[in-house]
């Protein structure tokens, strides 16, 4: 918040950012690049805890990492080619989108706990409170929002 004082403008210490943090990165699909790209989620988490003041305890990091993995390893699997982890957040919500060269949308199966495999999207979708796949003209965009400071 900035007060004005006679046309002076005075930073109050409460200033708040306007504009979501963002920040993303681009993989190759060479061996490492899932701890790369959790390292990533990490840093930037700690940036939002920072710039923005999010609350963001370790349970809610544990869950963001975890979509993070999830998404990229499809990204990995699925893909002819890299892929791009691209990271949105504010005090109340992070946003995890990856982008990725093949146009086929990610199937979520049936609940099957017999099943070997193949769980990911399913993690996703009981951990983010929106998931959504849509074909974009290089690829597609698998996208996942989780709230802060809220049961999903």
């Amino acid at each position: 918040m900035i007060d004005h004082l006679d046309g002076a403008v005075i930073p109050t210490g409460f200033d708040v950012p306007v504009e979501p943090l963002r920040q993303a990165a681009h993989y190759t699909g060479e061996p490492g690049c899932i701890a790369e790209a959790r390292a990533f989620a990490a840093d930037f988490l700690g940036r939002l805890r920072t710039e923005w003041c999010a609350a963001i305890d370790d349970r809610v990091q544990e869950e963001v990492l975890l979509v993070v993995s999830e998404l990229v390893t499809n990204a990995d699997r699925h893909s002819n080619g890299p892929y791009i982890l691209e990271l949105e957040g504010t005090d109340s919500a992070v946003v995890v989108t990856v982008y990725d060269s093949s146009a086929a949308l990610p199937r979520r199966f049936p609940r099957d706990p017999e099943r070997i495999g193949r769980h990911g999207l399913e993690i996703v979708h009981v951990l983010a409170r929106e998931v959504a796949a849509e074909r974009v003209p290089v690829g597609k965009r698998v996208r996942a929002v989780l709230g802060l400071g809220e049961k999903n």
